[in-house]
């Protein structure tokens, strides 16, 4: 068995919880991380984060709170899938401090956090065994391991499996190998084997990354199902692109630099400026649809 502790998460939620007293004496707030809130899945509070001589992430302060779903976007090498890696608990910040799903770095056991944490990106698809059909794919994800060993999935396993691989426009794909799907259709069974676990979190880095557009727009029409879930995982996804910002994702997160450039709602955050900004090219934002378009205004261009 091959223990997948890089990538998606196990079973159930994270136990890991803020510690309370009562009828404490009061600390200065300079002094102690922002209080937890229930409704918070994640706080970063004035993180940074070196490696050697190089700062990757500095000063990162980030509030995702429950009903919230989160974009993330940014040129290369803007920290994007560290900070990710961070919220993941596979990097510790170097500086400040972390709190997810309830539990404060330094405070919680990692490991069981990240059980209530789905990862989803093109990396996993290629660790993933080629001869497994996609539906053990999919059950492997209830045990966090690449592949089906010594697991003994029962019924209820591959029934929720198959629900799932369903839900998500694909359930004819259960008894095919993973190896002959198209690489749309791994990313959509890869998803459905990170919702295995029933996760609190879900984590998706850059998903539709080497997709062409019929298999793009497939893998969104499954996002923005889940988004819309009322009772579904809060969503980070790592983007270069503003439309794959599907309806249905309420928030923003712009880096430039391993620094917040811009953090709020989608509304007040995809704007031509902001987004120019980071991105660091003149840029007009368009909407259709829901969606978002960046076109590049170069010089001389009439808007």
């Amino acid at each position: 068995m091959v223990r997948d502790d890089t990538a998606t998460a196990g079973r159930g939620e994270a136990e890991g919880t803020p510690r309370h007293t009562t009828d404490a004496a009061p600390v200065a707030p300079s002094a102690i991380t922002p209080a937890l809130s229930r409704a918070e899945v994640v706080r970063l509070h004035r993180v940074t984060l070196r490696r050697g001589e190089t700062t990757i992430l500095s000063n990162v302060d980030w509030c995702v709170r429950r009903s919230e779903h989160w974009a993330i976007l940014g040129p290369n090498g803007s920290g994007k899938t560290t900070l990710l890696q961070v919220v993941a608990g596979y990097l510790h910040p170097s500086e400040g401090t972390a709190a997810v799903l309830g539990g404060e770095f330094g405070r919680v056991d990692l490991r069981e956090m990240r059980r209530g944490i789905g990862w989803v990106s093109p990396a996993l698809a290629e660790r993933l065994h080629p001869r497994d059909t996609a539906l053990d794919v999919v059950v492997s994800g209830a045990f966090a391991s690449i592949g089906l060993f010594f697991e003994k999935p029962g019924d209820s396993h591959r029934e929720a499996a198959l629900g799932l691989l369903e839900a998500l426009g694909c359930g004819h794909l259960a008894t095919r190998t993973f190896g002959v799907l198209s690489q749309g259709e791994r990313q959509r069974v890869v998803l459905a084997r990170a919702l295995m676990s029933d996760p609190r979190l879900l984590v998706l880095d850059e998903p539709a990354a080497g997709l062409d557009i019929a298999a793009r727009e497939d893998l969104l029409e499954a996002l923005q199902v889940l988004v819309s879930l009322p009772d579904g995982p809060t969503v980070l996804l790592v983007t270069h692109h503003l439309e794959e910002i599907v309806p249905g994702f309420t928030h923003a997160l712009l880096l430039a630099g391993g620094r917040v450039s811009a953090a709020g709602p989608r509304s007040t955050v995809l704007t031509g400026a902001s987004v120019s900004g980071a991105m660091g090219v003149r840029l007009e934002v368009l909407e259709r649809g829901g969606r978002s378009w960046a076109i590049v205004r170069r010089d001389g261009d009439e808007a």
